[in-house]
C-alpha cells in the first residue's frame, strides 16, 4: 500500500476493517500511519482498541484508552466496556474491577452490560461471593438485574455446587417479575445434570412445555448427556426421538453428548450405533467425536473396531491429531500391545502422516515398552527424539530409571540420568524419587544418599516422600542413627514430617529397644497435629506382637478399633501369632471368636495363622463357641469325624493349608456399615498415650518366626468354600 490516508478517511478504512473483522491490517495499517507521522484521531483511536482487544492484548487496549485520554478525548460506555469484556476474557478481573473504578472517575456511568461482564469474568474463577457483591454493587447503582444477570449467577451457583441459593435466585427472579426464557431453563437443566440429578432436570424440561417455551436443542442434548451418564439408555432414546419429532436437528454437539456419554458408561457398541446414525443423517463428526469414540473403543479392548474409525476419520479427510494418536497409543499400551503401538508411532512420525509427538505421545510409548521388558526400544524412542531435537521432558526418561533400577541395571540408571543433565533438562522432585528409591531398594544407599544430598543442594526441594524412602531404606539396613538425622532434619527444615515419617520412625525405635523413644515420637506425632492412622497402629501392634509384649500389643489394639479403625487382617495376624508365642490359648480363642464375628476377610498368610494356631491348642479347650452353626460334613483338606455328643476330631491332611477368603460367620454388610460410619467415631486416644509404658521386654528376646508348620492334634475345624469354619 502505497500512500497512508490520514483524517477522516484514515478513520472510516479503519473502521471498516475492524467492523469486517480485518484486524491484523487494521493494526498494519494504524502502525503506518503513526510512522508516517499522522496524529490518530478519535475514530482511529477507538478502531485501534477493539483490534488490540480482538487480538487478547487487553493491556495494550488500555494504553490506547491513556493515549485517547492524553489527546484529550473522552471515552464513551461503548469502547470502555469492549475493555472490560478483553480483560475479563483473559482472565485479567482484578485490572478489569480497577476499571470499572476507572470508568466513575472518568464520567463513564457502567451500565447493565458493564455489571454483567463483570459478573460473568468472577463466574469464570469461581469467585461467587464477589460475583453476588458485584450484582448488589449494580443494584445500588440503580441498574435492575435482568434475565442475562440471573442467568450468570445461576449457572455460578451450579458450579460450586450450591443448588440452594440458585434455587433462591429462581425465586427472587420471580418475585421481580422476571419470567425464565429458553436460555434460563437451558442453564437450569444443565446445572442439574452436572450435579446428577437428572430426574429433576427432567422436570424443568417438563415444566417449560407447560409454560408455552419450546426445548431447544441446548435443553435436549443436556438432558440426553445427563442420562447417558446414569446409564439410562431408554430415556435417550425417548428424548432423541421427542427432539427429532418436535423438528429440532441434532448437531455435532448433540451427537459428541451422547457418543461421550455412551463411552463414559462403557457402552460403546449403542455409541458407534449413535455414530453411524449421524454419518447418515449427513452431520459431519468433529476431531472431538472421533476422539472420544475412538479413546471408548480402545478402551473396551476393542482396537480393530477403534483402526476402522480411524480410517474413517482418514477417509472424510479428518486428519488424525496428536490427541486422536496418544489415545490409540495409550490403549495399546494398557493391554500390551506394544507391537503395535511402535508401529503406530512410526506411522504418525512418518511423512505421509506427519504429526509431531508431543512428551505425553513419548512417556506413554517408553512406559507401555518397559511395562512389557522391551528397555532398549524404549531408549532408542528417546534417543530418536534428542537426536531431532524434539522437545522431551524428563518424564519420559523417568520411566526409562525406574525400569532400569526395578531389573537391577544401575549403571544403565545412571546413565540415563547423565542423559537427562546432557540434554539440558533439568530433573524434577519424581525423576530425583524415582532414582533414589530404586538405588535404595538395590541396596546403593551410598550412591542413593549421594543424589539425595544433591538434590536438597542444586535440585528441587525434597518432599516428605523422598525422605520416607531415604528414612525407610536406612532402617531396613540398621542405619538408624542416620535415619534419625534424617528425621531431625525435617522437624527442622521446610519439610515437616507426615504420618508415614512417624511410622518408620517408631517401628525402627521399637525394634531397637527403645520404647521410651517411641512413645515420645507418638506424642509429638499428636502435638504436631498429626493423627496415627491405621497404619501407625498396625506397626506398633505388629512390633509388640513381635517382642511377645502382648499385653501392650492388645491395648494397642482396642484403641485402634476405639479410635474408629477397622483392623486389618495383618494387625489379626501379627496379634494370633504373638499369642501364640506366649501360649495364650484363651486369648486366642476370644480373637479368632471376634473376628469370626466381624466378618475379618482371610488372606493365604491369616488362613494359616488360624489353622496353626488351633492346631497347637492344647487339649481339652472347649472351642465349640467359636461358631453357632454345626456342620458335620467332610470338607475338602480336612476329614471329620463325630466322636462323641461333645467332641469332634479332625485329622490335618496336606490340603488344610489352602487360602481362605473370609472367616464365616461372614457379616459383610455389618463390616461395610462400620466401615462407613468410621468418620463418625470420635477420636479419644490421649497425646502422648498412645503406647504403654514399657514392661517384660528384654533385649536379648527372640522374634518368634512367621509362617510356622501346623501340627496335628485333636482339633475342631472344617475348611470350605474357602472359609475357615469352627464347628460345634
Amino acid at each position: 500500500m502505497g500512500v497512508i490516508p490520514s483524517g477522516p478517511s484514515s478513520d472510516l478504512l479503519l473502521q471498516t476493517l475492524v467492523k469486517n473483522k480485518k484486524h491484523n491490517l487494521a493494526l498494519s495499517i494504524y502502525r503506518k500511519m503513526v510512522c508516517s507521522g499522522a496524529l490518530p484521531r478519535y475514530l482511529s483511536l477507538s478502531a485501534l482498541v477493539e483490534c488490540l482487544v480482538h487480538l487478547s492484548a487487553p493491556h495494550l487496549a488500555l494504553g490506547a484508552i491513556g493515549l485517547m485520554l492524553k489527546q484529550g478525548y473522552t471515552i464513551n460506555l461503548y469502547i470502555a466496556n469492549v475493555v472490560l469484556n478483553g480483560l475479563c476474557s483473559n482472565g485479567f478481573v482484578v485490572d478489569a474491577e480497577e476499571f470499572l473504578g476507572e470508568m466513575d472517575r472518568n464520567h463513564v456511568s457502567p451500565d447493565i452490560v458493564s455489571f454483567n461482564t463483570l459478573i460473568k469474568g468472577l463466574h469464570r474463577e469461581k469467585r461467587l461471593d464477589e460475583a453476588m457483591n458485584m450484582k448488589r454493587r449494580m443494584e445500588s447503582a440503580n441498574i435492575a438485574p435482568n434475565l442475562i444477570t440471573y442467568n450468570i449467577l445461576m449457572d455460578a451457583h451450579f458450579v460450586v455446587d450450591r443448588v440452594d441459593g440458585a434455587m433462591m435466585l429462581l425465586e427472587e427472579m420471580r418475585m421481580k417479575g422476571l419470567e425464565p426464557d429458553v436460555f434460563f431453563y437451558d442453564t437450569l437443566i444443565n446445572g442439574f445434570c452436572r450435579k446428577g440429578d437428572v430426574s429433576r432436570a427432567r422436570e424443568i424440561l417438563n415444566l417449560m412445555s407447560d409454560k408455552g417455551l419450546s426445548p431447544d436443542r441446548v435443553s435436549y442434548t443436556c438432558l440426553m448427556r445427563g442420562f447417558c451418564q446414569k446409564g439410562n439408555l431408554k430415556e435417550v432414546k425417548r428424548l432423541f426421538n421427542e427432539m427429532l419429532k418436535n423438528c429440532i436437528r441434532p448437531d455435532a454437539v448433540t451427537f459428541g453428548s451422547i457418543i461421550g456419554g455412551l463411552c463414559q458408561v462403557g457402552n460403546v457398541e449403542k455409541a458407534v450405533e449413535m455414530f453411524n446414525f449421524m454419518l447418515d443423517k449427513g452431520e459431519e463428526p468433529t476431531n472431538t467425536i472421533y476422539n472420544i469414540l475412538i479413546d471408548g473403543l480402545c478402551k473396551a479392548g476393542q482396537f480393530s473396531d477403534a483402526f476402522k474409525i480411524l480410517e474413517v476419520m482418514v477417509e472424510k479427510q479428518k486428519n488424525p491429531d496428536i490427541v486422536t494418536y496418544n489415545t490409540v497409543l495409550r490403549g495399546l499400551c494398557e493391554v500390551g500391545k506394544v507391537d503395535a503401538a511402535v508401529k503406530l508411532y512410526k506411522s504418525m512420525v512418518s511423512k505421509t502422516n506427519h504429526v509431531d509427538p508431543d512428551s505425553w505421545t513419548i512417556c506413554t510409548l517408553v512406559k507401555g515398552l518397559c511395562m512389557e521388558g522391551h528397555l532398549g526400544m524404549a531408549e532408542q524412542i528417546i534417543r530418536g527424539m534428542t537426536k531431532q531435537n524434539k522437545p522431551t521432558d524428563v518424564a519420559p526418561y523417568t520411566v526409562l530409571i525406574g525400569a532400569y533400577l526395578k531389573e537391577g541395571k544401575v549403571q544403565k540408571a545412571l546413565i540415563t540420568w547423565k542423559a537427562i543433565l546432557q540434554s539440558g533438562s533439568i530433573p524434577d522432585s519424581r525423576s530425583y524419587s524415582a532414582l533414589i528409591n530404586g538405588l535404595c531398594k538395590c541396596s546403593r544407599m551410598n550412591i542413593a544418599k549421594g543424589i539425595f544430598n544433591k538434590m536438597r543442594t542444586a535440585g528441587p526441594s525434597p518432599t516428605s516422600f523422598d525422605y520416607n524412602l531415604l528414612m525407610a531404606a536406612l532402617c531396613r539396613e540398621g542405619s538408624l542413627d542416620q535415619a534419625g538425622a534424617l528425621f531431625r532434619d525435617m522437624v527442622g527444615g521446610s519439610c515437616e514430617p507426615d504420618v508415614v515419617s512417624f511410622n518408620i520412625m517408631i517401628e525402627s525405635a521399637i525394634k531397637a529397644g527403645n520404647i521410651e523413644f517411641a512413645n515420645e515420637l507418638v506424642g509429638d506425632m499428636q502435638h504436631k497435629g498429626l493423627r496415627p492412622d491405621a497404619l501407625t497402629f498396625s506397626v506398633l501392634i505388629n512390633s509388640f506382637s513381635k517382642l511377645r509384649m502382648m499385653a501392650e500389643a492388645k491395648s494397642l489394639f482396642e484403641k485402634m478399633k476405639a479410635a474408629g479403625f477397622l483392623p486389618h487382617s495383618v494387625v489379626y495376624d501379627s496379634l494370633l501369632k504373638g499369642l501364640k508365642a506366649v501360649g495364650n490359648a484363651e486369648e486366642i480363642i476370644n480373637l479368632i471368636q471376634e473376628m469370626a464375628e466381624a466378618g475379618v476377610a482371610l488372606d493365604d498368610e491369616l488362613t494359616s495363622t488360624i489353622l496353626t494356631c488351633i492346631c497347637d491348642l492344647p487339649e481339652g479347650h472347649n472351642i465349640s463357641q467359636l461358631l453357632p452353626t454345626p456342620l458335620e460334613s467332610d470338607a475338602s483338606g480336612l476329614r471329620v469325624e463325630y466322636l462323641s455328643s461333645d467332641t469332634y476330631e479332625a485329622e490335618r491332611s496336606p490340603k488344610a493349608l489352602g487360602s481362605a477368603s473370609a472367616l464365616v460367620p461372614a457379616h459383610s454388610s455389618n463390616q461395610k456399615k462400620s466401615a462407613e460410619n468410621l468418620s463418625a467415631v470420635p477420636w479419644d486416644v490421649p497425646p502422648g498415650n498412645l503406647l504403654p509404658s514399657p514392661s517384660r521386654y528384654s533385649q536379648g528376646q527372640q522374634f518368634f518366626e512367621e509362617g510356622q508348620t501346623p501340627c496335628g492334634g485333636p482339633r475342631l475345624i472344617r475348611v470350605e468354600d474357602h472359609a475357615v469354619r469352627l464347628l460345634v
